[in-house]
């Protein structure tokens, strides 16, 4: 496998290099040839290899409007570095201005986002607007005009991902830092076509973030409201959850009609037979089950009175499938620019995770394939004392919750979090518990601010050293109920990774982790001491290997989620000019074909559709393999980090390795590539010591 994707990325290497030849101006033999003479008479031999690729690099984006080959001379004898003094004061200048540039940027979308993204009020069309602007999408386009892009290309060395795997375990980490400033300039994509991705993307975020069910108007066949008043539910998230919270409900027959329905619901999402009337909408009444819709015989709201005399049950017309395919077809318009990864896919996998699509996909399957599935859901049928359920891939008696229901633990958080403010001011505890340093705990804390969100909650990274992140969780009026808290805990645990990796690396140009799956992994560390946090429980030999299968069953059910995700991009790509109905089918086909081979065989029901709920496919590009992956990664880092002791050291010491490789920063954090064995082996173990 390791020489066919190394073959596939040479390929695809030698593919974009061609293009750039054919792409040079007609002068380019002759100058490069005349440079080349001129330059290495002037700093010596021992340059010469540097010297031949920044010419290489330069000729691959250079164009005729940049200047004709004077202008390209004159712009090379005075920008190549040729000491070591001056490459270094490059290196280090540049850096710190790359740090300013997206760090202001950063600060900038912030702003412009905040009244969509933070519950601060309505939303108006120039709100809108205003989130829907890319402030940095000309930069690129900026950078070449101006020449800088030219310079750090003129002297630091674009990689392969095959270079990086090869050799970056005997790289300085200068040259690391060298590999990651050089590729922020290793395509040249015009401001138009960034834009274009902005817009399809804040768009399908907007559209995601006020999709809310109002559960006391859910009606049973016979007019029963099963949930209580107020409880406004987000899909995906709140609605998985809430399926999670009833498994604690003391009365089992209510439990399982509230998981039927919220499954209900999900499946005419998904398949977008949900009247479009009932989105975000308290003043009507819905019957899941029989799709009927009424006007609201109940009002538990305070919203405005809207201008409508009547509901209907008609269908949302694929708006959910008309997002996907406008980020699509966005994402598509990149396409050209990108000759080494001329896909989406290719992005995503070779070049912002840096693990081979292949690679992913085996290690997925690995867990879903596992004979420790069906030893696990024979576990679980026999504490629930009943065959399992489709929804039971969200089952979470595992977890450490005791005998607290959702409203007693509702009950201690919005107690104890009345307001964003006061999750703010205990987070130096927390993290102190969490085996952070007083010190540093107090630091990070006054790096973090908390807003309230107006979608699910999320984590935004201060982009420079100036800055704080922002902690994103929705806070109701009544206080932060435990849903709220619990999404709390996991953004917190991706805001220590961004502060510390920010303002405590060596080199600012390694600040992050290697992709996303590793800051979820992290975010998932802190997710899983919540209740501890609370003073609810404590780890003993039993907690933990519960723990460890609700990680294993997590992963199950998330991992079967990221395969639907990656073949709905590869069924797109497959037929470029579908419709949204058309591509409404094939997710939904997808989705059975994947749950037919792993999970019919466990739930006994075939042709589910349930793998398509998550809001992630919509709103994020080829998102969700991030979560299996970040779940493998987080429970390497949980070994580790209980043969240190404590999560706050062995985090903080991992964190720093900042942004190389996936494989050389879980060697570093571990002792061991990222892959599934760990998670295999303690779920086998667990399986013997819970009964």
């Amino acid at each position: 496998m390791k020489s066919i994707v190394a073959f596939v990325c040479l390929c695809l290497w030698i593919n974009s290099y061609a293009l750039s030849q054919a792409t040079q101006p007609s002068w380019a033999s002759a100058s490069v040839s005349s440079l080349e003479s001129e330059l290495v008479a002037k700093y010596g031999e021992g340059e010469k290899p540097r010297l031949q690729r920044g010419l290489k690099q330069v000729l691959s984006l250079w164009r005729e409007s940049d200047g004709n080959a004077g202008v390209f001379e004159d712009f090379v004898r005075t920008h190549f570095a040729g000491d070591k003094a001056t490459r270094d004061t490059l290196f280090t200048r540049t850096g710190w201005l790359m740090e300013s540039m997206r760090g202001h940027m950063n600060k900038m979308t912030l702003d412009f986002r905040w009244q969509v993204d933070v519950e601060t009020g309505p939303i108006l069309p120039f709100d809108e607007m205003f989130a829907a602007y890319d402030v940095s999408a000309h930069i690129s386009d900026d950078f070449f005009e101006n020449k800088i892009a030219f310079v750090v290309l003129l002297n630091f060395p674009l990689t392969t991902l095959e270079q990086r795997l090869a050799e970056g375990s005997k790289w300085t980490r200068q040259q690391w830092a060298e590999a990651r400033l050089a590729s922020a300039f290793d395509t040249r994509i015009p401001a138009d076509v960034n834009l274009a991705v902005s817009t399809a993307g804040v768009a399908s975020e907007q559209y995601i973030a006020q999709y809310n069910i109002w559960m006391h108007h859910l009606l049973t066949d016979k007019g029963e409201r099963l949930f209580p008043a107020k409880l406004r539910l987000l899909s995906h998230w709140n609605l998985r959850d809430e399926i999670k919270a009833n498994y604690s409900l003391e009365d089992k027959t209510k439990a399982i009609a509230k998981q039927r329905m919220i499954q209900r619901v999900m499946e005419r999402i998904v398949d977008q037979t949900i009247p479009a009337d009932v989105v975000n909408n308290p003043l009507v009444d819905w019957q899941p089950y029989t799709n009927e819709v009424k006007a609201s015989t109940v009002k538990d709201h305070e919203l405005a009175p809207r201008q409508q005399s009547s509901w209907t049950n008609a269908a949302e017309p694929d708006t959910r499938y008309s997002m996907l395919l406008n980020n699509f077809l966005a994402a598509k318009k990149v396409d050209p620019y990108t000759p080494a990864a001329p896909t989406l896919i290719a992005r995503k996998f070779d070049e912002e995770r840096e693990l081979p699509e292949q690679r992913v996909a085996s290690m997925l399957k690995q867990i879903l394939s596992s004979p420790l599935v069906g030893r696990t859901a024979a576990l679980i049928e026999k504490r629930l004392g009943r065959p399992l359920e489709p929804f039971d891939i969200w089952y979470n008696g595992f977890k450490a919750r005791g005998a607290y229901t959702e409203e007693n633990l509702d009950s201690i958080t919005t107690r104890k979090y009345p307001t964003p403010a006061a999750f703010a001011k205990d987070i130096p505890n927390i993290l102190m518990k969490l085996g952070f340093a007083p010190p540093l705990a107090e630091y990070l804390a006054e790096n973090v601010e908390v807003d309230p969100a107006r979608g699910s909650g999320h984590a935004w990274g201060p982009q420079m050293r100036s800055e704080r992140a922002h902690l994103r969780t929705r806070v109701e009026k009544s206080g932060m109920n435990y849903k709220g808290y619990n999404i709390a805990v996991h953004e917190l645990g991706h805001n220590v990774e961004q502060v510390i990796s920010m303002k405590q690396i060596d080199h600012i140009l390694l600040n992050g982790v290697p992709n996303t799956a590793f800051t979820e992994a992290l975010a998932f560390v802190f997710q899983g001491k919540d209740m501890e946090l609370l003073g609810l429980t404590k780890p003993d030999a039993q907690s933990e290997a519960m723990a460890t299968l609700n990680d294993f069953w997590n992963t199950f059910e998330i991992g079967g989620v990221g395969l639907v995700d990656m073949e709905v991009w590869h069924w797109m790509y497959d037929h470029p000019n579908a419709s949204a109905a058309e591509l409404k089918k094939a997710t939904m086909d997808i989705s059975r074909k994947v749950w037919n081979e792993y999970y019919a065989p466990v739930f006994k029901k075939k042709d589910v559709v349930l793998l398509g709920i998550y809001s992630h496919m919509i709103e994020r590009q080829l998102y969700l393999p991030d979560y299996p992956i970040g779940h493998l990664i987080a429970h390497q880092i949980e070994e580790q980090m209980k043969k240190g002791g404590s999560i706050g050291p062995e985090f903080e010491r991992s964190v720093k390795m900042g942004s190389v490789t996936p494989d050389l920063w879980m060697q570093n954090a571990t002792g061991a590539p990222v892959g599934a064995e760990a998670m295999l082996t303690a779920t086998e173990h667990a399986l013997t010591v819970v009964k």
